[in-house]
């Protein structure tokens, strides 16, 4: 799957950046990053995708995040992937993690979502059925926690059916 592109300013608020470090201050850029890299590490954690070995890097000069480990299934690791680029200040996520189990079957879709954008308006456009709304929602809990709390800027993985 590898890198994937995310908008910097919509997501999950987990850590502050209202204040940038002096550039020569190095201590300080290093130790913005080792936190919101855990920070993003606890979110994901918070997912219960049965993860292990997860370790979480960010650079926050590129809005990069490079998560590694072992994800259990495909699902798992696509929702891994999600769950660090749907952040506020990340822009790409470089997902390096291994997928330790049966894979979980084909690879799944991804929508930006823009405003105006509903499950179910997506579902029918993916699905060709606007009732199919529940797949999307399922497929990205417990990122979602309700089927109409979703935001402009936020990418949806849309599974195959």
């Amino acid at each position: 799957m590898g890198l994937f592109s995310f908008i910097k300013e919509a997501g999950e608020k987990l850590f502050g950046m209202d204040k940038k470090p002096d550039a020569a201050d190095t201590a300080s850029v290093t130790e913005l990053n080792a936190k919101a890299a855990d920070a993003i590490k606890k979110y994901i954690e918070t997912q219960n995708l049965g993860l292990s070995n997860l370790n979480v890097m960010f650079d926050g000069a590129a809005g990069k995040v490079t998560v590694t480990g072992d994800a259990p299934s495909r699902e798992a690791y696509e929702k891994v992937t999600l769950a660090a680029g749907n952040v506020a200040h990340v822009n790409e996520v470089d997902n390096n993690m291994q997928i330790t189990g049966d894979g979980g079957g084909a690879e799944a879709q991804y929508h930006d979502v823009v405003s105006g954008d509903t499950l179910s308006a997506i579902a029918k456009k993916y699905y060709g059925d606007a009732n199919k709304y529940n797949a999307i929602f399922e497929a990205n809990k417990p990122m979602l926690s309700h089927p109409d709390k979703i935001y402009p800027g936020q990418k949806l993985r849309i599974p195959a059916l």
